[in-house]
């Protein structure tokens, strides 16, 4: 009834066709050109991405319409890097890995050796609709769990994430899934691919959508992991595709924006999941440990961001930096639509000299996202909006220093989007990363005159990243003490390597470059993980792991509350 057919790729388009397995760690120290810092930490730089079982995603044709697999799907994959150094004389050892994160779902298609979950988000509502009804009546599941978006740690264990499902614990070291993490039976539906650690506690902020009510919830765990000490229902009144939230001192703060999950629309014949440029946005301050009717909605422009840069107390305002664009690139193209056409398109930079030219579409430019600031005054209850870096830069998957998460910090980090490869290709491509500065005038009334200043660290033609995450310098004196280090494939030679920038040198030439023994899928986001490896097998102790921790957020605390009480 339903027939499987290959999602084919362009030639532009092959490096997020999926890779085999390694089987094993392999030694690459030979493979480094420069050199690895003396004062860089130990530990592993992980990322996660996409990668496809049975060579690519997948399309269905059956009596009810088409279904396919949207771009963002895909088996999740681990491949990580990891830096141990000799005690005695000072050498680094690098060893790369790579491994499926191997969900419940992921073991019983490799069991099966073949496809079998009929894809059940992109194509026609009635083939959607039926692929939910089979795969619930076969598996006991509506869709795969794909355990492919983003890396955490929470009280020294190590979690693969992807919000249509709660996490997965990994062995940080074998890449082994060890089993889900449920909270020990407390939490009971996806999770947010981008959790929060609270200033100054150690707890875990995190977040969860469903398309059935409650569409969301908010939960915070324990700082040692094991008891979900809070669970409330939003009271949404529909399913907003909430990819992250922030936190702040005392607040958490939720996006609430008009890129909506809904099955009613879906039976009556609209797509699964859908932005609605005439929807209302909006975004709430709760208190840490309050209900629905303790936040505080702002009403904001209508826009669709994925990720938040940080998000801080500043007087009577929070204030909140993302990377807001104009459009969603999820679900990505309608099927009734040329996927190669939709996309581009939108992608394509408006000409501002071609404003009244029929050439130009409303359309373009839309999925690219840029750095903005939302001030939300908690006394009056009025919104400032504006552009930080205007839109000469597009810019996403942001990362600061993670020890000034929830407090104002000086410094981000961003990846920036090659706007002729994207079109090209019709995917996202990013050809550099970019570091803005957050400083600004002290006279309140220039800061709306004045863009942020931007430095960039550009790649080589035909070169792209993914996954890039902040490496913080072991006793670093200043915020931007540390790396950028991030999965870079030339497209050209067909070469993955892994670059390490210092952060403070920005535009200067990588202080290392690390040739991997094989091809790296351009993923999703990255981390760097500390750890201490003696033979390589023994992780950092989870009570030194938790006071670090403690020890470091509560200085960043400190240190806030000195700089607002002068």
């Amino acid at each position: 009834m339903f027939e499987f057919v290959d999602q084919s790729l362009l030639p532009s388009q092959s490096n997020f066709g999926p890779v085999d397995e390694l089987g094993g760690e392999v030694v690459i120290t030979s493979s480094i050109r420069g050199k690895i810092p003396d004062d860089f930490p130990e530990g592993v730089y992980i990322r996660n991405g996409p990668n496809p079982l049975f060579g690519g995603l997948k399309s269905t044709k059956s009596i009810f319409g088409r279904s396919r697999h949207i771009w963002i799907e895909g088996e999740g994959m681990l491949h990580a890097l990891y830096f141990s150094k000799d005690v005695s004389d000072g050498s680094w050892t690098v060893r790369y890995n790579n491994r499926h994160v191997e969900t419940e779902t992921f073991k019983l298609e490799k069991q099966r050796n073949k496809p079998s979950f009929l894809p059940a988000i992109g194509g026609d509502s009635p083939a959607i609709l039926s692929a939910y009804l089979l795969n619930l009546l076969r598996f006991g599941k509506v869709n795969k769990y794909l355990s492919n978006t983003n890396v955490f740690e929470h009280s020294g264990k190590f979690y693969s994430i992807a919000e249509n499902h709660i996490p997965q614990e990994i062995d940080i070291i074998t890449l082994e899934t060890l089993g889900n993490w449920d909270v020990s039976g407390a939490w009971n539906r996806p999770f947010t691919s981008h959790p929060k650690r609270a200033p100054g506690t150690g707890e875990l902020v995190i977040l969860g959508i469903d398309a059935v009510k409650p569409f969301m919830e908010i939960g915070v765990v324990s700082a040692d992991g094991k008891e979900l000490i809070h669970k409330v229902n939003l009271n949404l009144d529909r399913c907003s595709l909430c990819h992250e939230l922030g936190v702040t001192q005392r607040y958490n703060v939720i996006m609430d924006f008009p890129l909506t999950l809904d099955i009613n629309r879906l039976v009556n014949g609209g797509p699964l999941i859908k932005y609605n440029q005439e929807g209302y946005a909006r975004i709430g301050v709760m208190p840490r440990f309050g209900d629905a009717s303790s936040i505080h909605w702002f009403k904001v422009e209508p826009n669709c961001t994925f990720h938040i840069i940080n998000s801080f107390e500043d007087g009577d305002e929070v204030v909140v930096w993302g990377c807001k664009a104009l459009d969603s690139v999820i679900p990505g193209p309608d099927m009734s639509l040329n996927q190669f056409g939709w996309l581009p398109r939108r992608f394509k930079p408006a000409d501002p000299n071609k404003e009244n030219s029929d050439d130009i579409s409303a359309a373009d430019g839309k999925l690219f996202s840029h750095a903005y600031e939302w001030r939300l005054n908690m006394n009056t209850g009025k919104v400032m909006e504006r552009y930080l870096t205007g839109k000469e830069f597009s810019m996403d998957f942001p990362m600061i220093n993670g020890a000034f998460s929830g407090v104002k910090n000086r410094y981000g980090f961003t990846q920036v989007v090659d706007s002729i490869a994207s079109s090209t290709s019709g995917m996202l491509k990013y050809g550099g990363l970019a570091k803005l500065h957050f400083e600004e005038p002290a006279d309140v009334s220039l800061r709306n005159e004045s863009q942020l200043e931007v430095e960039t660290h550009m790649f080589e033609e035909k070169s792209f990243c993914s996954g890039a995450a902040f490496v913080p310098k072991q006793g670093g004196l200043e915020e931007d003490d540390g790396w950028a280090i991030t999965f870079v494939h030339n497209e050209d030679t067909n070469i993955s390597q892994v670059y390490v920038i210092d952060t403070k040198k920005f535009s200067d030439e990588p202080v290392a470059k690390i040739t991997l023994p094989c091809r790296v899928p351009y993923g999703f986001h990255g981390a760097f993980l500390p750890i201490i490896n003696n033979h390589h097998d023994e992780i950092l102790t989870l009570s030194i792991l938790a006071a670090v921790n403690f020890v470091v957020e509560n200085v960043v605390e400190v240190m806030f509350i000195m700089k607002n009480s002068v």
